[in-house]
């Protein structure tokens, strides 16, 4: 059989794009090794682009009830203050990754996504009309032909060797181990609680339900003893009395992996029909959920440009932008986790320099949205003059837009492009013309953290071009064509 999509790796990642392509109407597939989607990611944080991101999806809600919003967030471990930012952003939310993914697999399957577990790949070959992926199966062996094949499959990816796609970096002297113990109250783990650097190393400890906790431990300048296996409690609590020197006894191991400082970035997101996202495409230090942030919008980001194509209404390039948007971001979450991890390593002056420095609104705000993932910009190329300011951004406020504008979560959480005017003169409409059955056109009063009359937002959240109040809709035409495609295509 013949598809039009296929995706490896039902990871946090692996499910959003293939959400997103099943809000558009295109058919995928989604291959997982694993008997289980994301059963063991040790993640436990959103930051404030995620939430932002499954707030438009309308994801949020599903998530709430198990876990909790708190308003801080950190560079190298240095708080912040997020209530300060100018631009309301939602603040970081604490979850265990895994049941992210739980929710992910339940929205995918009630869109229709074809999820199949057991599934190996073995061999990716591709020539300029389809992509053959190779699988073992419980089943015997198969082969599943795709007009585009996206590895989301993690950093030991399958689907990025078989395309030749580069994936230089380095790995730094580094043992870390993650668990999940079911403790007593009297557990010296609960002096632990929180974040906390030591010249040896890290130890965090976080809650996650009634006599359960996530440990982490993290060892800087050693060689990991071994690579493979899980480590057990023994070694777990060797970890955290080298570190902390806290003896830790008793409890019981419900779960633990390792993890290592590895830093790479993929040469290329794309190679012909072969595509790769998430840690597929970026790996780094985890810190604050930025790799989670990065690699959902990485899924976000193709998703919708992979429907305009298969739908025939991709204007020329699209697909190429994937690289173009989103390797710069890979680059920076590479950059800023590495110089975070400088600032955790050794403990040094410049660290008590840099938490004077983040005192200073300014440089909180900076810090705040870098981690929060709520700073990235796309290029954006101008009809004529200069972009709006907004222009390649995320929209600010999107919770409070959401409430504000009358069937705006309704267009998000469908994957629609929106085009708001925000004149209340009804001058746009006829502009929508043509690209009204792909573009959601939405009326409001002008919007606080807006600055704009007129704004037009890609199905990822992105602006794809805005007016400035008292502006001419110069450019809307061409930005339409671009988000949309030509009226004449299917209109």
């Amino acid at each position: 059989m013949f598809h039009d999509v296929v995706i490896v790796g039902a990871g946090p990642v692996g499910l959003m794009l293939a959400c997103e392509l099943r809000l558009a109407g295109t058919p995928v597939v989604v291959l997982e090794s694993g008997s289980e989607p994301g059963a063991q990611a040790p993640g436990v944080a959103l930051n404030a682009g995620v939430v932002e991101l499954l707030e438009m999806r309308g994801l949020m809600d599903a998530c709430r009830a198990e876990g909790f919003e708190f308003p801080m967030a950190h560079f190298a471990h240095i708080w912040l203050d997020p209530t300060q930012l100018a631009d309301r952003y939602p603040f970081n939310f604490a979850i265990p990754h895994s049941r992210l993914v739980h929710h992910l697999a339940e929205r995918a399957r009630s869109l229709g996504v074809d999820l199949r577990l057991g599934q190996r790949v073995v061999e990716v070959t591709q020539d300029d009309e389809s992509v053959r992926t190779r699988i073992e199966t419980p089943s015997g062996e198969q082969t599943v032909r795709s007009r585009y094949l996206v590895g989301c499959d993690g950093v030991d990816s399958r689907v990025r060797q078989a395309a030749g796609i580069g994936f230089p970096g380095d790995e730094q002297p580094f043992h870390g181990t993650v668990a999940d113990l079911a403790v007593g109250p009297d557990s010296p783990l609960g002096e632990l609680v929180g974040a906390r650097e030591y010249p040896a190393g890290l130890v965090a400890v976080t809650p996650m339900g009634p006599g359960r906790v996530r440990l982490l431990t993290g060892e800087f300048g050693v060689e990991p003893p071994r690579r493979d296996g899980a480590p057990d409690l023994a070694e777990i609590q060797d970890s955290v009395r080298r570190i902390a020197g806290v003896a830790v006894t008793g409890g019981t191991l419900a779960w633990s992996a390792r993890w290592f400082h590895v830093t790479r970035l993929a040469e290329r997101y794309r190679a012909g029909r072969i595509f790769v996202a998430g840690d597929a495409a970026h790996t780094h230090f985890p810190l604050g959920g930025q790799a989670l942030s990065t690699g959902l919008d990485d899924a976000v980001n193709l998703g919708w440009k992979l429907a305009a194509d298969l739908g025939g209404r991709a204007p020329e390039g699209l697909l190429d932008t994937y690289h173009t948007e989103r390797h710069p971001a890979g680059a920076r979450a590479c950059r800023t986790t590495r110089a975070q991890v400088a600032l955790l390593h050794p403990l040094t002056e410049l660290r008590d320099i840099v938490a004077e420095l983040v005192r200073f609104p300014a440089v909180n705000e900076y810090l705040g949205m870098m981690v929060g993932g709520t700073d990235t910009r796309y290029p954006v190329e101008p009809a004529g003059g200069d972009a709006h300011p907004l222009a390649g951004r995320q929209l600010p406020g999107i919770a409070a837009a959401a409430r504000s504008v009358p069937g705006l979560a309704e267009a998000w959480a469908a994957g629609h492009a929106v085009l708001l005017d925000l004149t209340g003169d009804d001058s746009l409409g006829e502009a929508v013309g043509g690209s009204a059955k792909r573009v959601t056109l939405l009326r409001s009063a002008p919007l606080p953290h807006v600055d704009a009359a007129a704004v037009l937002l890609r199905p990822d959240g992105r602006v794809a071009w805005a007016a400035p109040a008292g502006g001419d809709t110069a450019g809307l035409h061409a930005a339409l064509t671009a988000v949309a495609g030509a009226p004449a295509q299917g209109s």
